[in-house]
């Protein structure tokens, strides 16, 4: 006790803190389960008897015809092409009429054609009257052209030259010639130039229609 107060008196400015308890941890014990006895061991068994496998003769699968199956074509959808629009000048159009459909030729019978009469041939006389008249016709339309060369008048020449005319039935001239000089050069190249003016000729007299003839003009050049 007086160790104590001794003790006490010496270190009086100790303080102690105050005592704390120790946390309590608390263990639970937990039984384990008893092990679980080894399964007694099984008989041995005898080895299995060993069975060769027997050889049986499979009979071979006849082979079936292979059909080869033909691929369905592949149809693509066409994609529709646009197509960039080009600017052209419409052309003129022409109208142009089509051509008359021809019928089809028939088979007809051919018919006779009625035999034309021929007129009768003009005898002779009217021939040489028709003639006449038709130079005399000719004489007129040649004179209407007629023209005196001045050489010839100066110099005094006269004559009369005579111009043989060929002509068809319709009255055109097919030729033209001096058959008699009227003597003097000049004189006859006058008549021929009088002919070539009166041309066309006035259309002859039905009796001398049937074919070409032949008429002889003269032509005369007097001084007065």
């Amino acid at each position: 006790m007086l160790l104590h107060g001794l003790l006490i008196l010496i270190i009086p400015n100790i303080h102690f803190d105050a005592v704390q308890m120790p946390e309590v941890l608390e263990i639970q014990l937990v039984k384990q389960p008893a092990p679980t006895p080894p399964a007694p061991p099984q008989p041995a068994q005898p080895p299995a008897e060993v069975v060769e496998p027997q050889t049986k003769s499979i009979p071979k699968p006849t082979p079936k015809p292979v059909v080869k199956q033909t691929p369905s074509p592949i149809v693509q959808e066409a994609r529709p092409i646009t197509e960039t629009p080009i600017t052209t000048v419409a052309p003129e159009v022409i109208a142009v009429k089509p051509a008359p459909e021809r019928p089809a030729p028939t088979h007809t019978q051919p018919v006779a054609e009625p035999v034309k009469e021929t007129p009768p041939m003009p005898s002779q006389a009217e021939i040489d009257n028709a003639t006449g008249r038709y130079g005399n016709s000719l004489w007129n339309a040649i004179s209407k052209h007629k023209k005196y060369p001045k050489i010839a008048q100066m110099r005094g020449w006269q004559g009369e030259a005579i111009v043989e005319l060929e002509l068809d039935g319709s009255g055109k001239l097919k030729s033209k010639k001096i058959t008699q000089s009227s003597g003097y050069e000049v004189l006859d190249k006058q008549a021929l130039e009088m002919v070539e003016k009166a041309v066309p000729f006035p259309t002859p007299p039905e009796a001398l229609r049937n074919s070409n003839f032949t008429i002889v003009i003269p032509v005369p050049f007097k001084l007065e």
